[in-house]
């Protein structure tokens, strides 16, 4: 006899038929405006209200969910075989992490947080609040799992610790952290940030248009994270990489540029509070157009610490297509997308920042 919780699939993924059975919305789609406004349900499973991001971009590598805790309350403790990396939209209020019950980790968090319950700890997360609810993005690796083990016990009924990825100590997730270099860009190695968007970041001119970026390690996960930021009056070169970057908006307001090699440019305007997330090796750009510099923070499926990780993929994001690479030089693109630029300033009464160029 086959013992276990089966998936039973009926022509579906197992993550699809799961995430189908959970009684929440699904959100499938190119982008999400707001995630402040997005619409969620009461979620059994986790004991608030949720909404499922089975974003069209992700390509079944990764996921992600919004959770929100209602005011004075708390969400059930959980432990899960799956990575997640969360990004605190609003609100504020604590986690407690452990494998050991004896030896639980509690930190506290509030908008701008971001951290990842080390892989299959327990994990409990509380509001602060006893008047406002808190919500929070959580990007994780779930489809593949789901996908490759089929079996709910082995994924939410697991006893392994791993305790490579788990430091029990109390101040394991104090926000202290070790900065390092790797390939020529900067890292930030930790499990918790109080606030992503106070981080210094560091020029990196290869990507364009003076802009700024940090590579973020979490919890040993094999997903990454960066965060970047443009000025005002500017724009990033296209690029095209592999499926799952989640980009979500941190701050300023503009608009994103994404195609398939040889098809129609679509356009998603964003501000605080958008995710977007690229389709596989779609080229996209994003274009500052608001009176204050841009920052977002991208959450994927593959990590700068370990690259061969799952979902991982070795594409060359800063290397000219001319050279055999995936990005787009200003004077390589199509001639309307800085026309297109230039309108959208002029009509926020902005200065092109751009340094001028003439296109081939």
């Amino acid at each position: 006899m086959i013992k276990g919780q089966k998936i039973e699939i009926g022509g579906k993924t197992p993550y699809q038929k799961w995430a189908e059975g959970q009684g929440v919305p699904i959100i499938r789609d190119f982008y999400i405006e707001d995630l402040r406004k997005a619409e969620l349900a009461p979620w059994d499973w986790k004991g608030g209200r949720g909404a499922i991001l089975n974003l069209i971009g992700t390509g079944n590598i990764n996921d992600g969910y919004l959770c929100e805790i209602p005011a004075g309350g708390k969400l059930k403790p959980q432990r899960l075989l799956f990575e997640e990396v969360i990004f605190v939209v609003e609100g504020n209020g604590s986690t407690s992490v452990w494998n050991n019950e004896k030896k639980k980790v509690t930190f506290e968090w509030q908008e701008g947080s971001l951290f990842s319950p080390p892989l299959n700890t327990w994990r409990q997360h509380f509001n602060g609040s006893g008047t406002k609810p808190a919500r929070f993005l959580a990007v994780t690796s779930a489809p593949p799992l789901f996908n490759l083990f089929r079996n709910l016990d082995f994924i939410f009924d697991n006893p392994f610790a791993f305790d490579d990825r788990f430091d029990d100590t109390p101040d394991s997730f104090s926000g202290k952290g070790e900065a390092y270099e790797l390939k020529g860009r900067h890292m930030w190695d930790t499990n918790f940030i109080p606030d992503v968007r106070m981080l210094e970041l560091f020029a990196l001119e290869r990507r364009g248009a003076g802009g700024r970026n940090l590579q973020i390690a979490l919890a040993e996960n094999g997903m990454g994270v960066h965060i970047s930021e443009f000025p005002v009056g500017t724009y990033k070169k296209a690029h095209r990489h592999g499926p799952g970057a989640h980009v979500v908006i941190i701050g300023g307001q503009g608009y994103s540029l994404m195609w398939p090699e040889g098809e129609p440019i679509k356009r998603f305007d964003w501000k605080e509070g958008t995710v977007i997330v690229p389709p596989d090796m779609w080229f996209h750009q994003h274009f500052n157009t608001g009176k204050t510099p841009a920052k977002y923070l991208a959450i994927r499926a593959g990590g700068g610490k370990f690259p061969r990780a799952w979902g991982s993929n070795d594409y060359t994001g800063d290397k000219s297509l001319k050279r055999g690479g995936d990005q787009i030089e200003y004077e390589d693109e199509d001639p309307q997308i800085r026309r297109m630029f230039e309108q959208e300033l002029a009509k926020q009464g902005v200065t092109c920042g751009m340094k001028a160029t003439t296109f081939a």
